[in-house]
């Protein structure tokens, strides 16, 4: 079906196709720009175009493709770099250098590469299949196994299942009958639009944490596999430091990362760190469990709205082989403007700063794709008598992670606002700590989780039970504190009782010796769960120690100058995760020394 183009307005084109539906894909001109049908006024169809406009011209042939914007899902993408609309970027660099051409338009994955397909042992011919279930695997990466799943749309009677051996993504690997007792080929790969959301068995109960190796994160904020957070910051107070580290660290089996109209310069220089990443567990290249999704502020604006949904289709989909999936976008900031733009460009009503009336309803479809579920398919097996498929986990997850860039780090703004509402996990970043060098810059008065109580069962046991108490304790010594400061700049510090001043001493060693922690320290980039419940409980048991010998008579001033104040702020970069033995023996030994003070002051006092 084609039409023609009668208005170009930016990256909003209007053409005359009567029968095109909304979502549905066009081909535009004698380039072959690619666009998706957003509207339709009568007989005229209007249009986003993924690339530049420029140099369109009224009545140029549009071509309706009749399916919506579409990813490919299947093996080959692990380690690789996308644009917004998942064309393969280092293919494009070899075809047309540096600068993309419009209107080229390749497969994102590899058609010609061989697979080793190895057949599932428990599917039986004849037998009744459903979307989800595996018809086999294939060795995508060392670090996964990628199973070979039957379309979520796709069901009938099995008929033909090929033998394990090499095939390439063009080659058949199964065939069933369908309900209208219709063939259906299937393959190692499958097409699915971005905005529909991959179905799946039924939602489950996130019930561990995430755990990203960062105090801040997991000691104090934590965020469930499975869950939704957000990074609000302004600009230069560490997000996309922080997102590489969720991406490096992070006990997720995939990665992937979305630069959602960025910098260029931000962008190359996570497209140029990320391959040279080693994964801490495997002990190689962290890009053969990561999938990089590039689109920097001067690429197409509407492509910069797809990339997001592109993203998260194909965290949905390594979701459904029972995979934990964690993806990063940044920042959703951009994405909204995207919006807004098109928005304008349609004459839609502006609301608040000139966004649509439905972004808050576009965030939250958007955050509510992540979730833990029972996969499709898993349920159903003929062979196997437990009625599960042993060759993948019954249960996959999907947690979001979405950085916001709130103008002048304003966190009313509709973006943030919108979010902060959405979002059980809110790590707010504070251009004061970034200012004074303390990174991760996350302000522990602005941000806040709402899975501290299950995960309190996970640190019960798995790590100790008194995490959650030490927790509370802790922030409520920063919140003391804070409040502290304030009495000190209106009067100074001698309006303090000593015991006040050592709570802003106590503080002081939380925040250096537990919230601050350097990505590129080698010891400390890391820290294990045991970690870091040791190191707040070192720093809590020389606050309670220190206010024990205050009560006796000693000054603050005098607890101050101990040596073992400076020794246990060090013990971050001194001991790492795997030297938990050590740092409990010098825990064991500032008890002993607080003894020894103990006995002194008990003694002249006596």
């Amino acid at each position: 079906m084609d039409g023609n183009l009668t208005q170009i307005n930016g990256p909003l084109v209007r053409a005359e196709l009567t029968e095109a539906c909304i979502g549905e894909q066009v081909r535009i001109g004698k380039l072959n720009l690619m666009g998706e049908v957003i509207g339709r006024e009568g007989n005229i169809a209007l249009i986003q175009v993924y690339e530049d406009t420029e140099s369109l011209i009224l009545g140029e042939k549009v071509e309706a493709l009749g399916h919506p914007l579409s990813v490919e899902l299947g093996p080959g993408l692990l380690g690789q770099i996308f644009d917004g609309v998942q064309r393969p970027l280092l293919d494009l660099v070899q075809i047309s250098g540096d600068y993309i051409p419009r209107g080229v338009n390749i497969p994102a994955l590899n058609h010609d590469k061989k697979w080793l397909f190895e057949a599932s042992q428990n599917l039986e011919m004849d037998s009744i299949v459903s979307g989800g279930m595996s018809l086999g695997t294939v060795k995508e990466t060392e670090l996964v196994t990628h199973q070979i799943l039957i379309p979520p749309n796709c069901s009938g009677t099995l008929i033909w299942l090929a033998e394990s051996g090499s095939y390439t993504l063009n080659d058949p690997v199964a065939r069933i009958k369908n309900e209208q007792d219709t063939e259906e080929l299937l393959y190692l790969s499958h097409r699915w639009p971005v905005r529909t959301p991959r179905p799946f068995n039924r939602r489950a109960d996130a019930i561990a944490p995430l755990i990203t190796g960062q105090r801040i994160f997991d000691t104090f904020f934590p965020l469930l596999k499975g869950g939704k957070a957000a990074i609000p910051g302004p600009f230069g107070a560490g997000k996309t430091m922080i997102q590489q580290q969720i991406a490096r660290w992070s006990d997720a089996d995939i990665v992937i990362y979305v630069g959602c109209g960025e910098r260029g310069n931000e962008l190359v220089d996570v497209l140029e760190s990320f391959p040279q990443l080693i994964d801490p567990r495997s002990k190689r290249s962290l890009m053969e469990r990561t999938i990089l999704v590039a689109n920097t502020s001067n690429m197409p604006v509407v492509a910069r709205e797809a990339s997001i949904y592109v993203g998260v289709t194909m965290a949905e989909y390594y979701r459904d082989q029972g995979l934990d999936v964690v993806m990063v976008a940044d920042s959703t900031s951009r994405w909204a403007e995207a919006l807004r733009e098109v928005a304008g460009r349609l004459g839609q009503m502006p609301v608040e700063e000139g966004y649509p009336a439905y972004l808050a309803s576009r965030l939250a479809a958007f955050y509510e794709r992540s979730g833990r579920v029972h996969i499709l398919g898993h349920e159903k097996n003929n062979s196997d008598p437990s009625g599960k498929d042993p060759a993948r986990n019954d249960q996959g997850s999907v947690t979001l992670i979405g950085a916001v860039s709130p103008p002048g780090g304003d966190f009313s703004e509709p973006v943030t606002g919108h979010t902060k509402e959405i979002v059980q996990t809110f790590w707010a970043l504070s251009k004061e700590l970034a200012d004074a060098r303390h990174y991760p810059s996350v302000s522990w008065t602005e941000s806040f989780s709402e899975y501290v109580s299950v995960t309190a069962d996970w640190w019960l046991e798995n790590v100790h039970p008194d995490w959650l108490q030490l927790r509370t304790e802790a922030l409520s010594l920063l919140s003391q504190a804070q409040e502290l400061m304030r009495i000190v700049n209106l009067v100074g510090p001698e309006a303090l009782s000593s015991e006040q001043r050592w709570v802003l001493e106590a503080a002081d060693l939380i925040k250096e010796g537990v919230l601050q922690q350097s990505a590129l320290d080698e010891v400390d980039s890391y820290a294990s769960p045991e970690k870091q419940f040791l190191l707040l409980q070192m720093m809590l048991i020389i606050y309670h120690q220190g206010e024990s010998l205050i009560t006796l008579g000693m000054s603050v001033q005098a607890l101050k100058e101990l040596p073992l104040l400076i020794t246990a702020k060090r013990c971050k970069s001194t001991y790492s995760s795997e030297q938990t033995e050590n740092l409990k023996q010098f825990i064991i030994q500032i008890k002993s020394d607080f003894q020894k003070y103990r006995l002194e002051y008990t003694q002249e006092f006596l």
